[in-house]
């Protein structure tokens, strides 16, 4: 029997191939719903015995449901640091979760168009994912499995506050709702700072690739709302489809503005990009991501032919660190590594 984590490295997620709208700067769109047992006290409360229950009762709901019954679990008990840094690299567990030394997991979906973590912060935290802005797709798949779960799994909820869970900024719907949004121009005229104040006024958080506590790299953003409680999730889920729709048109604007005032150097950062993807023998991630948001910005602007969303989203995982090393099928040094990513990389570019 093979590695199923070393068989999850060498697959693409669905929603690499977008089908939504605005394809070209939101990447994907995703709803999580945070639930916890009535039978149990919280995760952070728990003893080993009752995670264990609580994967039993989850596997159990899993089992009965259509919905999600063809779900693979894979258990993070005894699993290496590289197994776990695959499943953070393809947004199936969060770092947190990774980071953890006690029984949990995750039930990923075929084509990880869902999955559903257990014993994170929460005993169970289901999510959905689509590519390109598929706010409300995305919600409405999450909200049938989560309906489903229901029939099988009592989950703790208040007539006043709604769901309950660990954190209190995530009761009432339980439901955070993001989109992974692609933003050079705005980084690069400097208004990521003014767009992530803007954005915390009105309820919404900006925050790197990989959620909370990381940057953007590849300018790349997740916008996510920041409270739950008193919002109906229909409310939630039209007000993120209209920051992320707003937000696409400031970069138009701002993407306009660099070719009106900056043209020749705007054609020679990604000139240059392409040149670096093209012929570099070592590649940091960083390195990597950058470039390849230059050449996504300079298709967008019609600059760059043959660089369309898929591709970019399946090279943004397959040049990560952990799928790297996992499809290389041998340890590497750290030089090493930026050496197998410029030689995917290029290979890539040949094609």
């Amino acid at each position: 029997m093979g590695n199923p984590y070393s068989d999850l490295a060498g697959e693409v997620p669905r929603w690499c191939d977008p089908d939504g709208e605005a394809a070209d700067l939101v990447i994907s769109s995703r709803a999580r719903l945070a639930r916890n047992l009535t039978t149990l006290p919280f995760v952070h409360r728990t003893i080993k015995n009752e995670r264990l229950r609580v994967i039993e009762q989850v596997d159990r709901a899993v089992r009965s449901c259509d919905n999600v019954a063809q779900a693979v679990y894979l258990s993070l008990l005894d699993t290496s640091e590289l197994d776990r840094k695959v499943l953070v690299e393809r947004r199936l567990i969060s770092p947190a979760l990774a980071g953890g030394t006690r029984p949990a997991g995750v039930f990923v979906g075929p084509g990880e168009t869902y999955s559903l973590m257990v014993n994170e912060e929460d005993h169970l935290r289901l999510q959905t994912i689509r590519g390109g802005l598929q706010v409300r797709a995305a919600w409405q798949e999450a909200d049938k499995i989560d309906t489903e779960l229901s029939k099988t799994l009592d989950f703790a909820f208040s007539d006043e506050f709604g769901y309950l869970t660990t954190c209190p900024s995530n009761a009432g719907t339980g439901m955070r709702l993001s989109v992974l949004i692609h933003l050079p121009g705005l980084t690069l005229a400097d208004q990521m700072d003014h767009v992530a104040r803007a954005m915390e006024e009105i309820g919404f958080t900006v925050r790197g690739l990989y959620g909370e506590g990381t940057g953007g790299s590849g300018n790349m953003y997740q916008v996510s709302n920041q409270w739950t409680l008193g919002h109906t999730e229909q409310e939630i889920v039209e007000r993120l489809d209209r920051v992320a729709r707003s937000l696409a048109r400031c970069e138009e604007r701002a993407c306009d503005a660099l070719l009106s005032r900056a043209r020749r150097q705007t054609e020679d950062r990604v000139a240059r990009s392409y040149g670096l993807l093209k012929h570099a023998r070592l590649l940091s991630e960083k390195e990597a991501l950058d470039a390849l948001s230059m050449l996504r910005m300079g298709a967008y602007l019609g600059l760059l032919n043959g660089m369309e969303s898929t591709r970019f989203n399946r090279l943004l995982i397959s040049i990560q660190p952990a799928h790297v090393r996992m499809n290389s099928g041998r340890s590497l040094t750290d030089e090493e590594l930026d050496e197998r990513r410029a030689e995917l990389v290029r290979e890539h570019m040949g094609n």
